[in-house]
């Protein structure tokens, strides 16, 4: 089924009465979140619009885009301060603050309107958390097209924050399979990494989804690692992202060529009896069946006991210390 587009007014009267009778029957129940949503519609096609101060405007909530940029800021102000603000944005009154509003969508556009000191050209609508979410979602989807991490960021930000899978999946026209992808980079990239390389329109989920994976599995301050590369010197997020992507692999190439081979434990009659491997995960102890296969067996039958006896052995030496 089509999803309902929040921002297309209905259609006029004489069109509405040509439409047959099944067609005319409600698109969503009375009940719940899509009641809401109805009245959202109802009040969209009045299309009023009203000025309101910048500084009764809250920012605050899940942010849908990654930083913009100072310069993009003041392009667009100059562009309002010639043409005036074409697009208005929607706000939300706040019931626990009589006269003050939050934005719903438009951020980039209110920060201009800030930085030249004039009004908002605003809808206001009452919405609850949900609708709001919804209408952000879908307003960024016919208007901004925005990539993939942006989307990843903002899915694990409503999931943070509490709202149910259903609104965000609406929220951001995605499937469940999608939204485990897009969680699964926003938690395994470190937030302040991803804000450093950018937007990265020209990079796809499955190079996110590779990057995720090695970090998933490296040691490095990722962090630390992406610091180090002066990205800020890099005009392109694209080209952004490539740099921490190789520095990652590079990493791990390094890592590995300098892990410490494992150490050998051999009986006074010569035989191999394990393998011990250390790393910053794990001690593993490997002990071969080919070399000596009884004693091997007699340690898995005896496992437990004999680590509780050197646990407490390792406790009775630091007492004594």
């Amino acid at each position: 089924m089509a999803r309902r587009n929040l921002f297309q007014p209905p259609p006029p009267p004489d069109a509405a009465a040509a439409v047959s009778s099944e067609d005319s029957k409600p698109r969503f129940p009375n009940t719940g979140a899509m009641s809401g949503v109805k009245s959202t519609l109802k009040d969209l096609s009045s299309n009023a619009v009203r000025e309101i101060p910048v500084d009764l405007i809250e920012e605050d909530g899940p942010k849908d885009r990654l930083a913009f940029s100072d310069a993009d800021v003041v392009t667009l102000a100059a562009s309002i301060k010639e043409h005036g603000q074409q697009v208005p944005i929607m706000v939300r009154p706040l019931a626990e603050k009589p006269g003050r509003y939050k934005i719903v969508y438009g951020r980039r556009r209110l920060r201009a309107l800030q930085s030249i000191g004039l009004a908002a050209r605003a809808l206001v609508r009452t919405l609850s958390d949900e609708e709001a979410i919804l209408a952000q979602g879908q307003e960024n989807s016919h208007r901004l097209d925005p990539s993939f991490i942006e989307k990843a960021l903002f899915a694990a930000q409503l999931s943070d924050t509490g709202y149910e899978q259903p609104v965000i999946l609406d929220a951001l026209a995605i499937d469940k399979p999608m939204l485990s992808r897009m969680t699964k980079v926003a938690r395994s990239i470190p937030e302040p990494v991803i804000e450093m390389i950018g937007s990265a329109h020209g990079v796809g989920r499955r190079r996110w989804e590779d990057l995720a994976d090695k970090v998933k599995g490296s040691n490095s301050d990722l962090i630390q690692v992406a610091s180090d590369l002066a990205l800020d010197k890099i005009p392109a997020s694209d080209d952004r992202f490539a740099r921490v992507s190789d520095a990652v692999s590079n990493s791990a190439k390094a890592a590995k060529a300098t892990k410490p081979a494992a150490q050998k434990v051999m009986a006074n009659d010569g035989k191999t009896l394990a393998e011990i491997k250390d790393s910053p995960r794990a001690l593993t102890v490997k002990m071969s069946k080919v070399d000596a296969p009884e004693f091997t067996q007699w340690m898995r039958d005896n496992a437990e006991i004999e680590l509780k006896r050197l646990y407490e052995a390792w406790k009775s030496d630091r007492q004594s210390d």
